[in-house]
């Protein structure tokens, strides 16, 4: 699926690398299973429509949504574009390689590329990083793009024109992107050693020697 963002969208790139957002490697080569209310499939297309109540999983990614179309390339690559019910978001998840850490995200439609390993949410996207249950980076913007490949995400910004506030939850200004990030705590440093306290000469000693 296509996403060519117009010219009114301000774009307020938010990049963060490395460490913050890697996501587990083996998820992309696990097989997709879905389950739904009804399911309609296309040979010809290689395209599968499922709808009502959809729940994909892929070794720890979770999706779910109200209607998700799924194909597959001749090189077995699989594209999912999931929407949700109106008024309400699609919901992502992910676990962190080798860390107790999730990444959770929700927009209005999902779009997951195994081939570029990427999710990218759209309309009222909203991305957060848990570790073990405690919130600690929220990100909100109109569209977040998750690339598992570098480790890295971008925010753009919902369209400025015709917006009294941001399609981002909890409501950035129009045309923003909004960000909320815990400091990261470094080891407990040692504490210093106690100051050693001067010899002094004893007048009993000395007074012994005389």
């Amino acid at each position: 699926m296509k996403n060519r963002l117009p010219s009114w969208f301000v774009l307020c790139a938010l990049v963060l690398s490395a460490g913050m957002v890697q996501a587990e490697k083996a998820d992309r080569d696990k097989p997709m299973n879905i389950e739904a209310d009804a399911l309609r499939y296309d040979e010809v297309k290689q395209l599968s429509i499922f709808t009502g109540q959809v729940v994909l999983t892929k070794g720890t990614i979770l999706i779910r949504g109200a209607r998700l179309e799924v194909r597959q390339d001749p090189e077995g690559n699989q594209y999912g574009v999931v929407t949700a019910e109106p008024g309400k978001r699609a919901f992502f998840k992910q676990k962190r390689e080798g860390l107790d850490e999730t990444i959770e995200g929700e927009g209005e439609t999902i779009d997951y590329d195994s081939r570029q390993d990427t999710v990218k949410f759209i309309g009222q996207a909203q991305l957060r990083r848990y570790q073990g249950a405690k919130l600690n980076d929220d990100f909100n913007g109109g569209i977040i793009v998750y690339n598992n490949l570098t480790d890295v995400f971008t925010l753009d910004g919902a369209p400025a024109s015709g917006a009294k506030t941001s399609t981002g939850q909890p409501g950035a200004p129009a045309g923003r992107v909004r960000a909320m990030l815990t400091p990261k705590t470094g080891p407990a440093l040692a504490p210093a050693p106690a100051a050693s306290t001067p010899l002094r000469s004893s007048p009993e000693l000395n007074d012994a020697k005389r």
